[in-house]
């Protein structure tokens, strides 16, 4: 299904307002909002206000065409296929890469780190192509959070939402931290020699650091300038890493020895298992080209090829890196902190560590790139369903892009990355990623099972028991995995019991089905990418649950004072009855 065309959003009948501009009304035009005692009277109704919004759903329509006219101009149609595929590439392909295959390689899984990448390129993958078909049904700026919107509720899309877009304005603070440590180091081989140390700041706030503040600002600055150009920019600079990154495979090759494969499972299969959870970082990013939708030409043709294409392309491209280094140098031998910088300089190419970090500070600054453009469009559709204040919505006349949005992640990013120590920053990530993604596909298997007026009760009550049986069975295998159990009995259970989930739901009739593109092999597929995610966050240890529950509740506390009587009046109140009465 394409997406309306994008003048429809304009309105001859409306006056065209200055888009800078900032009253109350612009933050809060909804009636709760507009005086003291109208505010008490929504506190005071706060219980059966969560009770109509917990479970209420949007739609694909309100997504695609009412949601949108927050905006009051349109983001511009400009990219093909071709763009979504190196933004991809460009936001997924960073630094992380060159540091976590010899770490891995070294200690967690040796040579067999190859298959690690391998397994984690599938459970990207699987993840890609729930995007992808909502990406093609639902072509919106909201990416993840539409989808939960309309298949889950306002309430899971809100708490999924507001946890990953505060990892992402934590992750390009740390982005920003590493870009500057990895210069200061290939200039000085220090990594804060560009930082200010203050002393009376306490430890892990003390280091404040310019540079990656100008990082950041003048990465958001292009990406507010324009998509397109962020876009060219981008594809310019990833082919210099796809070179970088051929010269290594290339020369790895050229000097490899098979008798350095041995033994391939120095770690077991275990090894194996827990690299794959953590080279799977490598692969996060393509969610923020999804944010893309909005601006593809068509949608229907254009998303699937560009995640799915660059998703593979990556894949393979993982794969025979991580295979050069390890039959290049021992996975004994590997430097951990600077594996393919010190395994050129053993075969006497002491030249190329420079290269690698050009090219790791390159991955860095595409990563940010591609990165603001996704963070500030899934701000903008959170900002349009009013769950934040619909002025960040607003899309700029001129450039086509929503510049409030990008404003607003570019100052608090710019102002945690100039504060906080990557120590710091790196123990705030949880799972929040991996839970979207397991959502997601929880979502489009409530899509294609679920239609409201349709699916009749029993057939809903089947659906809910075969669910319940894949996410309780999946739960079971990550904790079995984690708690160290190694005996075949309780995998056999929870794997018959996943397997009975899945092939109910699979005799279950559909009650929708894709009008252009869809996922293959559902729920098989689905389903899987299910189990494949909540094994992955059961490995990621308890400061990563903290954080979700600390974080999950402060988000509750706005939700239930702002963003619940916000959303609820947008949805049982029209917006300019609601004006008049406010201004009455």
């Amino acid at each position: 299904m394409e997406a309306p065309p994008h003048d429809t959003i304009s309105d001859d009948r409306t006056p065209r307002r200055s888009y800078w501009r900032c009253s109350k009304q612009d933050f809060f035009p909804e009636f709760s909002f507009q005086s003291l005692s109208s505010y008490k009277t929504a506190l005071s109704a706060t219980c059966p206000r969560l009770a109509d919004r917990l479970l209420a759903r949007s739609s694909d329509a309100n997504e695609i065409d009412a949601a949108r006219r927050e905006s009051e101009n349109p983001m511009r149609r400009c990219l093909t296929w071709w763009d979504l595929l190196w933004l991809s590439f460009g936001s997924v392909v960073g630094s992380g890469v060159f540091v976590i295959t010899g770490q891995e390689a070294r200690s967690g899984a040796g040579p067999a780190v190859v298959l690690s990448y391998a397994i984690s390129g599938v459970s990207a993958l699987l993840s890609v192509l729930c995007y992808a078909e909502f990406g093609v049904e639902i072509p919106v700026a909201g990416g993840s959070f539409s989808y939960l919107r309309v298949e889950l509720g306002d309430f899971i899309a809100f708490i999924a939402a507001g946890n990953i877009l505060l990892e992402a304005i934590v992750g390009a603070a740390g982005l920003g931290r590493s870009w500057s440590s990895y210069l200061a180091s290939l200039v000085k081989n220090d990594s804060d020699y560009f930082r200010i140390r203050v002393g009376s700041f306490a430890k892990g706030f003390d280091l404040l650091d310019p540079v990656a503040v100008a990082v950041l600002l003048v990465a958001n600055g292009i990406a507010m300038s324009g998509t397109k150009r962020t876009s060219w920019l981008n594809l310019i600079t990833s082919v210099v890493t796809v070179c970088v990154i051929v010269f290594i495979v290339v020369v790895g090759f050229t000097h490899s020895k098979s008798s350095n494969l041995v033994p391939f499972f120095p770690y077991g299969a275990k090894g194996v298992v827990q690299s794959a959870a953590v080279v799977y970082w490598s692969y996060t990013g393509f969610d923020m080209v999804a944010n893309m939708a909005e601006e593809t030409e068509k949608p229907a043709r254009d998303i699937p090829i560009g995640l799915v294409g660059s998703m593979s392309m990556i894949t393979v491209v993982y794969c025979l890196m991580a295979l050069a280094l390890t039959m290049m140098v021992k996975y004994t031998e590997i430097d951990a902190n600077a594996a393919y910088s010190v395994a050129f300089a053993q075969i006497g190419m002491k030249w190329a560590k420079y290269l690698v970090g050009i090219c790791a500070l390159k991955g860095m600054t595409t990563s940010l790139l591609v990165g603001s453009l996704g963070q500030a469009r899934y701000t903008t559709q959170i900002a349009r369903s009013h769950m934040i204040p619909p002025w960040f919505a607003l899309v700029h006349p001129k450039t086509g892009t929503p510049i409030n949005a990008t404003l607003l992640v570019t100052i608090l990013s710019a102002v945690i990355s100039f504060f906080t120590s990557l120590d710091v920053l790196s123990s705030v990530f949880s799972f929040a990623t991996l839970f979207i993604f397991m959502l997601v596909a929880v979502a489009l298997l409530v899509r294609r099972y679920y239609v409201k007026d349709v699916t009749p009760e029993s057939g809903l009550l089947k659906f809910l028991g075969f669910l319940f049986l894949i996410l309780a069975s999946s739960v079971g295998v990550s904790a079995l995995w984690n708690a160290g159990v190694r005996g075949w009995i309780g995998y056999a259970v929870t794997g018959v019991i996943w397997f009975i989930g899945t092939c109910g739901l699979a005799l279950l009739p559909k009650h929708r089905v894709p009008k252009v593109w869809g996922v293959p092999l559902v729920p098989w597929l689905p389903s899987f990418s299910i189990a494949m995610n909540l094994f992955l966050i059961g490995s990621l240890g308890y400061v990563a649950f903290l954080r979700f529950i600390i974080c999950t509740a402060v988000m509750l506390l706005y939700y239930v004072f702002v963003g619940l009587h916000a959303t609820y009046d947008v949805a049982h109140q029209p917006m300019e009855q609601a004006k008049f009465e406010g201004e009455s």
